[in-house]
């Protein structure tokens, strides 16, 4: 896989060409700005993509400010560590966001990925279909992440209700106990599919099932014709991920705004 061409097939196919996401999203081009705006504030409202530099940075930032504003969302500025001018997350803290934890853009072609993967004994991974499996896998976050996932919530009963042909999502159980919960959105028109969750209870980690969930993915993303998968891979996930031949291809850091 060559790093730099993937990494400008990304930036192009799912930063620039961006879709909205969800039923009631758009996407605005102002200039030298894209956003994505949600349905409602509790949706994802965000600049997914910037073409900025030192002397531009400071009045984007501002006029992005007040666009949110006018439309009472919250929202973060996505930056990827190739994004310019070189300090613009410190002119969005100047500005008033809240930097987020720093992840890592992973991708892998999906034919070089190593997937072999089991179970332990008496686990399994079911497909969420309904609300009670959306309780599932909030429960799972909640308790992997230690902290509330209300977002999670409304994210998956929306996308259930209004973009059902879109919801690959999954719940590792061992018995009647949630262990593990991950997602999949698959981009149509572009070469991506992107993997999000994955967090496992601590008590079950280390056991495979991280690896079972990236496996069940990769299968359906290449049986409906995606070439690469996508991670924002946090320090835990990275070298798991890295094993199963993902690349490191750049920084990610959502800045947020109230």
């Amino acid at each position: 896989m060559d790093h730099q061409e993937v990494l400008a097939l990304f930036d192009r196919q799912m930063r620039r060409d961006m879709r909205a996401e969800g039923d009631g999203s758009r996407i605005e081009r102002d200039g030298p700005v894209i956003r994505h705006i949600g349905a409602d504030p509790q949706a994802w409202n965000a600049v997914v993509w910037s073409d900025l530099d030192e002397t531009t940075a400071d009045a984007a930032i501002a006029g992005e400010v007040r666009r949110f504003a006018e439309i009472g969302h919250p929202f973060e500025w996505k930056l990827y560590g190739y994004d310019r001018p070189a300090d613009l997350g410190d002119r969005l803290v100047a500005a008033g966001f809240e930097p987020d934890d720093e992840e890592t853009l992973m991708i892998a072609a999906i034919s070089d990925l190593r997937l072999g993967a089991d179970l332990p004994e008496g686990v399994r991974i079911d497909r969420v279909t309904d609300p009670a499996g959306v309780e599932l896998m909030v429960s799972a976050s909640e308790q992997a992440f230690g902290e509330n996932a209300d977002w999670l919530r409304h994210r998956l009963l929306d996308q259930l209700a209004n973009d059902p042909d879109n919801a690959y999502l999954f719940v590792a159980m061992a018995g009647d106990e949630p262990v593990s919960g991950a997602r999949m959105d698959v981009n149509r028109g572009t070469a991506f599919a992107g993997l999000w969750g994955g967090g496992t209870v601590s008590a079950w980690r280390g056991r495979g099932i991280y690896r079972a969930l990236v496996a069940e993915r990769a299968r359906i993303a290449a049986d409906l014709g995606y070439e690469y998968l996508q991670v924002d891979a946090s320090d835990q996930s990275r070298p798991i991920l890295e094993r199963l031949g993902f690349a490191v291809l750049t920084s990610t850091t959502p800045y947020n705004k109230a």
